[in-house]
């Protein structure tokens, strides 16, 4: 029933990317100088599906230009149910620094690393399909590829004589990111993920987790909008509960800010979709995070041929 209700979500999913017309915010002026630069057709690409790489925690469709470098910090307190003895959680932080980096127009790498179990983790995201503003393309389409890894001591018990080797601190997502921007106001996107932890605390669970993620983005503003996202995994961990996090986007120049509520104080692919070590809690109980996340883009190396100029697309 699960696998009947997941494919028909998708399904419904690409009859109303095909059957509405998208449409954009603003052309992708940068694109256009490019090719005309080089001679090259222009294409009309829809730009802005979201504002950041991030739609909260886990991936969006978008990519930073080429040379521009993507400046993170994500931050969440404590729950909110802890009580006025510690603050409802702002006395405890977790905190994260992410640098995103675009190599070419459809690659993009990043590094990071979580107090959360010390964990520092890489990503690589390859754009493969762009929607376009005349609907012959109707999604856009990515994968992304995160591997991180755990430098705290184990927490898992061994049996006598076992070791316990650099490979057990190592996990691995692999995801496809399918998003459409309906209108001006609307983008949607889902988010088919496998998550591969080559070391767990029970022989009950499974080392590969299968997880949908679906999330969204509402533009209330030119420079305001909320977004939302929730991850279902279909063989969770023992005790393991499902991420759910909402937002409030703020645009600032070159900053996006955003304001984020979470059942997950994790913020690496691996903690808050798989849930280890009950990373999640449940919003019907009030384990809930406020938190922030800052995002700040600063080019590094401009574009062929508009090096010398000051647009300020980059």
């Amino acid at each position: 029933m699960r696998l009947k209700y997941l494919l028909s979500s998708l399904f419904l999913f690409f009859v109303l990317s095909i059957q509405v017309s998208a449409q954009t915010d603003s052309t992708d002026d940068l694109e256009k100088m490019l090719d005309n630069h080089q001679g090259k057709p222009t294409k009309e690409y829809v730009s802005a599906i979201f504002k950041a790489t991030r739609i909260i925690d886990g991936h969006s469709i978008e990519n930073v230009g080429v040379g521009v470098l993507d400046f993170r910090i994500d931050h969440r307190f404590g729950a909110l149910n802890t009580g006025i003895s510690n603050f409802y959680g702002l006395d405890n932080a977790t905190t994260k620094l992410a640098l995103d980096y675009g190599i070419t127009r459809w690659l993009m790498v990043g590094v990071g690393r979580s107090t959360l179990d010390k964990e520092y983790d890489g990503t690589i995201k390859v754009k493969l399909l762009r929607q376009t503003t005349n609907n012959s393309m109707p999604i856009s389409l990515s994968y992304a590829a995160d591997m991180s890894v755990i430098s705290t001591k184990p927490t898992v018990t061994l049996a006598a004589g076992e070791t316990y080797y650099f490979s057990n601190r190592l996990s691995y997502v692999h995801q496809v990111l399918i998003a459409r921007k309906f209108n001006d106001w609307l983008s949607l996107q889902l988010m088919p993920t496998l998550v591969h932890i080559n070391l767990i605390d029970s022989t009950k669970d499974n080392n590969n987790l299968y997880a949908i993620g679906v999330g969204g983005r509402v533009k209330l503003s030119k420079r305001i909008a909320v977004t939302g996202e929730y991850y279902y995994v279909a063989n969770p961990l023992s005790n393991a509960h499902n991420a759910l996090s909402f937002g409030i986007d703020i645009e600032t120049g070159g900053h996006v800010f955003q304001l984020v509520l979470s059942n997950s104080n994790a913020m690496t692919e691996r903690a808050f979709i798989a849930s280890p070590n009950q990373n999640n809690g449940k919003w019907s109980a009030g384990d809930i995070h406020f938190g922030f996340n800052i995002s700040r883009v600063f080019t590094i190396v401009r574009p062929k041929g508009l090096e010398n100029t000051r647009n300020k697309v980059w």
